[in-house]
């Protein structure tokens, strides 16, 4: 810029200075932004994931590096959900965002929509970490598998009400055991939802009661159509399920977390109907076979002990057992028949014993000798009563002379009759003139009431005509 400086009349001056541009560091934080929203919207950064965080607000603070350089990242918790698998430290990922700048602490960071691992997909990712994480839990383990009823009259299906799947499992079990009571539970099982419905149907089995096995089917699919089962909410229904469940998902080369959490995988959903119960006709057959054998079993064990009875002369024994048991029992009435009239006498004494000691107790009845006892005090009461009314009269006939005489002698008396009674300061009685002098101050005290006064002159007594004179004070 040239500024015109006049230095005379005659003389022009001009000085070469460059305009100043002062920001704020607000202002420069904006432009900062406003230059990169224009050049860095919405790109891709390939990166090592370092450093996550994820406070309670549910966002992810993390860094991604390469070998030179680091970049810091956040991902908010709205994208967040929308990730199959959780970002963790070394993790190699393709990352897709905005620039932006933290105008709080002047730093630059990358605001992250979508996290993409590199080798293995978002979706077997997932999987794997979850299968990891329920693993370490203990989900996964044998002894926790409950075994099926063998029989179930009560199954409770999880499916989609339309389709291929619950034709066929209703068929296969109409088949192989007719009358079985079946209650579906409708649900998605596949897309935006699904893993909620799925989770509700099996905690309804679970607390209802109603279901003593529970199987959750679907058909087949790529991992993505079946990534309902593969959900935590799902595997943790299942897990917590007071009924066994079936797991029966896909084809039996699929395999989802929910098949490794249930106490039972089938391979298919025709399976699964097949495994949940018996065919009918096989269980007759084993019950009639069953039966024919324990019925051919009790028969050679009775042939068998017959034939020793015979050998051993069990029925000389058998008769000397009656003989022995009837001469016990008509001992045992004789000693019923003793019993009985001993229990008679013993009731009888009792019965004597215990009228005596009603007699006596009625004799010795607390409320009759508290009626005599009330009686007694009442009388006793108003002689005490009289004693001290007769006492009070006799010592108030005493006091009353003594009382007058009192009264007779009182100085309050003789004050009354216009007299007064003068003190010094010290308090003592005023009885000569010759102990005070003008000046001193004197209390006099009168019928009701009393005074202050100051001696103004004092006379002696012998010969003197002159009266002292006070001055009263209130």
């Amino acid at each position: 810029m040239l500024e015109e400086r006049p230095t005379s009349p005659d003389q022009l001056a001009f000085t070469l200075e460059p305009t100043r541009r002062i920001y704020t560091v607000s202002e420069l934080n904006e432009q900062l932004q406003r230059l990169i929203d224009q050049h860095f919207r919405s790109i891709w950064v390939d990166g090592e994931v370092s450093g996550v965080k994820q406070p309670a607000s549910g966002h992810y603070y993390f860094s991604l590096k390469d070998g030179q350089s680091q970049l810091k990242c956040v991902l908010f918790r709205g994208n967040a959900r929308l990730l199959k698998f959780r970002p963790q430290d070394g993790l190699a990922v393709l990352a897709r965002g905005s620039l932006s700048v933290y105008q709080e602490r002047g730093e630059y960071q990358l605001n992250v929509e979508l996290l993409e691992p590199r080798g293995a997909g978002a979706l077997q990712l997932a999987f794997e970490q979850l299968k990891k994480k329920l693993e370490a839990e203990g989900l996964f383990r044998p002894d926790r598998k409950r075994k099926l009823p063998l029989l179930p009259r009560r199954i409770g299906l999880v499916t989609s009400p339309t389709g291929a799947v619950i034709r066929d499992m209703l068929h296969v079990l109409d088949r192989r055991f007719p009358g079985l009571h079946i209650r579906l539970y409708p649900a998605l099982v596949q897309g935006e939802g699904s893993a909620e419905q799925v989770t509700r149907a099996i905690r309804y089995f679970s607390s209802s009661g109603w279901a003593e096995v529970v199987i959750v089917a679907r058909g087949g699919g790529s991992l993505s159509d079946l990534w309902t089962f593969n959900e935590e909410l799902v595997a943790r229904a299942i897990a917590s399920s007071a009924v066994p469940v079936i797991s029966a998902i896909g084809h039996e080369t699929d395999f989802t977390i929910a098949d490794f959490v249930a106490d039972l995988r089938a391979p298919t959903p025709s399976a699964a109907a097949e495994l949940v119960v018996p065919l009918r006709a096989n269980l007759a057959s084993q019950v009639d076979s069953l039966h024919r054998r324990a019925a051919q079993l009790i028969r050679l064990r009775l042939a068998a002990c017959f034939a020793e009875w015979k050998l051993q002369g069990l029925e000389r024994a058998e008769t000397m057992i009656h003989r022995q048991v009837g001469r016990r029992m008509q001992r045992l009435d004789d000693i019923e028949f003793r019993l009985r009239e001993q229990q008679r006498a013993s009731l009888g004494a009792c019965r004597a014993l215990l009228d005596a000691l009603a007699a006596r107790l009625r004799a010795a009845d607390l409320r009759l000798r508290f009626g005599r006892a009330r009686d007694a005090l009442s009388t006793s009461d108003n002689r005490l009563r009289e004693l001290i009314r007769q006492h009070l009269v006799a010592a108030r006939r005493r006091y009353e002379p003594a009382d007058a005489h009192l009264s007779q002698l009182s100085p309050i008396r003789v004050l009354e009759r216009g007299y007064a009674i003068v003190t010094t300061a010290s308090g003592s009685v005023l009885r000569s003139a010759a102990t005070v002098a003008p000046g001193d101050s004197v209390k006099i005290r009168l019928s009701s009431g009393s005074a202050g006064a100051t001696i103004n002159d004092v006379t002696p007594s012998a010969g003197a005509s002159r009266t002292p004179r006070a001055e009263t004070r209130p």
